[in-house]
């Protein structure tokens, strides 16, 4: 049965309930960038390299749960309302920033994160799903690209907040001169990587505060019922088991036991899918399902899906790939990796924003093939990047790279939203904002096996035996020890080298998943499909998105 229903017919009250949407979904953009600069001291202070693979956790813990979060939260937006659900995570990612914060360990910092994330995970769809109902026509189109925009511009801001903080916080100095030494409170406050979470409480407190003021009065339609937490439990074992395969691919722990490696992760990846299977059963099952399969009876939605998918892989390579090549290949500090990823970022901020305009004067289809071809460009361009390589080249591909991702972003979330009508606003955001996210987890988990591999394997290699090393320098050298300073820097130099070549491969089949996103992008058209609770889809013909 509907619950009380306000519609916001008024401007400026339009206008205050996007701003505050859009700082929530700012936030949660500013997180994943700012998380990304701050990892290799969260990695050198709470682990070590040879920790990678729990440590990718940090980040795939949190898209994962990211991920699982936002179509249950979206389907909940539809039932319950947005006003409710957008507070909450606004309470949830300010509580697991401070968790994060104050972490002890590296599994204490992933199960903050796992909190923080569904605070995120909430704050994305739910926050699209309002600028939906807030706005219709072109209006609509424009809200949806301002919300896609401030989430790129949070990670537009991710790397310069991040870099600042790292370089330009000093706790340490100013405990010693409180005189605190020792303590727990020195161990929750001395490193300045801490504060890359502890800045989004003041600020997620501020949110709060202001979305209570301002939602005041305004609700959107909502239904009574149960979420399908069966379905939303068995798709989040799917997704885990998967990325824990993807991840430990190549692994010793794996190669070490009994069972041979590709029986594990086949078991693995044959458990993911049937799971994935009994989610999709539960669901067709349920009133408000988790993962409702009819909604993919519509070919605009599968479309704008599936494209949300495939360019999440490419951004993901984009983003490490790129920070990887300048820490490991041009040796650029948390300065240099601020220039590259705020680049991206700040170009996909445009691009997002200027797909919303673009779609008044061309349809969803045309503005995304243009926005695949250059992100397919760029990374092509990418690949061509080595140790001579120039900051300036790179922060230049990478924003070319970000801007034609960002012209997807409006196209998809329209379509989407469009072709499944008002009553699913929030679960058609969310799934294709969720699909992206899947894309990114297995790109990272991909990019993360890949990596640790390669780093195993080098390092065999350079200590295989104590005169190993020597076959990697140049033969002037060889007669010097291992710890010698001019070793040591011909070792990094042939380690850049290495690095290089190996992300070519990294970056050209990233390439080829975008080029792959042509096709689902010609096919972002098609009838509006209507799916009535408790019963079977019904086309609405003559109905095209976008």
């Amino acid at each position: 049965m509907a619950g009380p229903y306000t519609p916001v017919v008024d401007a400026r009250t339009r206008l205050v309930l996007l701003t505050v949407v859009g700082a929530g979904v700012f936030l949660a953009g500013l997180e994943l960038m700012v998380t990304a600069v701050a990892l290799p001291s969260i990695v050198a202070d709470l682990g070590s390299w040879t920790d990678l693979r729990k440590a990718s956790w940090i980040i795939n813990g949190y898209l994962a749960a990211y991920v699982v979060t936002m179509p249950l939260a979206g389907r909940l937006s539809d039932r319950w309302g947005v006003r409710r659900l957008f507070l909450g995570g606004l309470v949830l990612f300010t509580l697991g920033s401070l968790l994060a914060g104050r972490a002890g360990s590296l599994e204490e910092l992933i199960a903050a994160r796992l909190v923080q994330a569904v605070g995120g995970g909430i704050l994305v769809p739910v926050g699209t799903a309002a600028a939906s109902h807030l706005h219709d026509g072109a209006a609509r189109a424009r809200a949806l690209g301002v919300v896609g925009a401030l989430t790129f511009l949070g990670m537009a801001a991710g790397p310069f907040v991040g870099a600042w903080i790292i370089g330009g916080i000093h706790p340490a100095a100013a405990l010693d001169g409180a005189g605190i030494v020792d303590g727990p409170l020195r161990a929750a406050l001395a490193a300045p990587w801490r504060y890359v979470f502890y800045v989004n409480v003041p600020i997620g407190i501020a949110a709060l505060g202001l979305a209570w003021a301002a939602a005041q009065g305004w609700e959107t339609p909502r239904r009574g019922g149960p979420p399908d937490l069966a379905g939303a439990a068995a798709f989040t074992l799917a997704l885990g088991l998967a990325l824990i395969a993807t991840t430990l691919a190549g692994s010793d722990a794996i190669a070490d036991l009994a069972v041979p490696t590709a029986a594990v992760l086949a078991g693995l990846g044959v458990a993911a899918l049937l799971l994935l299977l009994v989610a999709a059963r539960i669901g067709l099952l349920h009133e408000a399902p988790f993962l409702d399969v009819r909604l993919f009876r519509s070919t605009a939605f599968s479309s704008a899906t599936l494209v949300s998918l495939l360019t999440g892989y490419g951004l993901a390579t984009a983003i490490v790939g790129g920070a990887v090549f300048v820490d490991r290949v041009l040796y650029g500090g948390p300065d240099v990796q601020r220039v590259a990823l705020g680049s991206l970022a700040a170009a996909t901020a445009v691009g997002a924003l200027g797909s919303g305009f673009a779609l008044r004067v061309a349809g969803a289809r045309l503005v995304t093939i243009v926005g695949l071809g250059l992100s397919t460009v760029a990374l092509v361009r990418m690949a061509a990047w080595t140790p001579a390589s120039s900051l300036v080249e790179v922060a230049g591909w990478m924003g070319i790279f970000g801007f034609g991702f960002g012209l997807t972003v409006t196209p998809r979330s329209s379509t989407a939203v469009e072709a499944l009508g008002p009553e699913h606003y929030g679960i058609a955001s969310a799934t294709v904002t969720a699909a992206r996210m899947v894309g990114m987890a297995v790109g990272l988990a991909a990019l993360t096996a890949f990596g640790s591999t390669t780093i195993d394997r080098l390092y065999r290699q350079i200590y295989a035996t104590p005169e190993a090393y020597k076959a990697f320098i140049p033969e002037a050298l060889r007669d010097r020890p291992l710890k010698d300073g001019l070793v040591v820097q011909a070792l990094e130099t042939w380690a850049s080298g290495e690095a290089a070549r190996i992300l070519v491969g990294v970056f050209l089949v990233a390439a080829a998943v975008t080029v792959v996103a042509v096709l689902p992008a010609v096919a972002m058209r098609g009838r509006r499909i209507l799916v009535p609770v408790g019963g079977p889809a019904v086309p609405v013909a003559g109905e095209e998105p976008g």
